[in-house]
């Protein structure tokens, strides 16, 4: 009898690894030496690893709760949206301690699934599901957008910016606003040209978004935000193409994708929400309710231009430095 219970939970738990395009189980050791006895489940975001933004971001906080917690981790990639359902369901029914959806394609398939199993414990990262059993981890994303704009526009020789989009939703358009005011605040008069990827694939759609900005590269402008997962990929191939183009990155560190044009990264601080939540689990601290993370608190940052210092020259960066004081003191009113 014990064999077969075994043998029934072993299949529980392959079970867990769904349909999707890969999943992987950490199992190292705290340095200690002793695993820790608390697993976490992640359904990345569309697009997947190698998305050199907010999935890759997302897995750096799971290396970091490996190394340093001794927390096993799961994470799945799912290719569509109808996936979502299955894999918050797996891994609720293996028993899983956190449960974490990466990005706002999660929203609906862990708003469900969390109805369904009020004794899992869920984080939603960069959207909102208001439920006694989840967490909802976002970012004051125009704080960040703003530095990018004002930085660009400072940068900008034709006074006429470029941001490309994944799609035109509330969570993009706010990166757009921000880039905007900041522009605007360098410069009044400053132009913004904004395109969206669309289509069925807007996160993973580098062809278009190469298109896009070589479009937008055509009607004058010299830098470029571009704020679409793995399609802003697309956007490092058209700055590799063109000498005078600047452009500024998103999510995670991808100064080095072309080394003294990508002014700096905006960075949405995934890892170290994904961190900061699993040691909360981890001490039986967990808590339900909206986080939102900003510039104050290191929710939000530029990368530290060491790609582009002697480009931007002192006076520019001193000049962003202090815009970044005044929008945490309050000084700056981003609307």
């Amino acid at each position: 009898m014990k064999k077969i219970l075994l043998i029934i939970l072993g299949l529980t738990l392959l079970l867990v690894t769904g349909c999707g395009k890969k999943d992987e189980t950490s199992e190292l050791k705290s340095d200690g030496g002793k695993k820790v006895d608390y697993k976490v489940g992640v359904v990345l975001g569309l697009g997947g690893l190698g998305d050199k933004s907010f999935n890759d971001s997302a897995y750096l906080g799971l290396q970091r709760v490996e190394k340093e917690l001794g927390v096993k981790f799961k994470y799945v990639e799912p290719t569509n949206l109808s996936e979502y359902d299955q894999f918050f369901t797996e891994f609720s029914e293996a028993n899983y301690d956190l449960i974490i959806g990466v990005s706002f394609d999660a929203q609906k398939g862990l708003e469900k699934v969390a109805k369904e199993n009020p004794d899992s414990n869920f984080v939603l990262i960069d959207s909102v599901v208001d439920l006694p059993n989840v967490k909802s981890i976002i970012f004051n994303q125009k704080e960040g957008a703003f530095l990018a704009g004002a930085l660009g526009e400072m940068m900008s020789t034709t006074k006429t910016l470029g941001f490309i989009g994944a799609t035109d939703i509330p969570m993009i358009n706010e990166f757009r606003s921000g880039y905007e005011q900041g522009a605007q605040y360098i410069n009044e008069n400053a132009k913004i040209k904004t395109v969206y990827v669309g289509g069925n694939s807007p996160f993973n759609d580098p062809a278009k978004t190469k298109e896009l900005a070589l479009s937008l590269i055509e009607n004058g402008s010299d830098v470029l935000f571009t704020v679409a997962g793995g399609s802003g990929r697309g956007a490092v191939e058209a700055i590799k193409e063109n000498e005078n183009l600047y452009g500024i990155g998103i999510d995670s560190n991808q100064d080095g994708e072309v080394p003294g044009r990508i002014l700096t990264s905006i960075l949405k601080r995934v890892d170290t929400a994904i961190f900061s939540v699993t040691k909360e689990g981890l001490e039986g601290k967990f808590k339900s309710g909206i986080v939102v993370l900003d510039l104050k608190d290191d929710g939000m940052e530029t990368t530290n231009f060491s790609e582009t210092k002697e480009i931007i020259g002192k006076e520019k960066l001193a000049r962003l430095e202090q815009i970044k004081k005044d929008i945490i003191s309050g000084k700056i009113i981003i609307k």
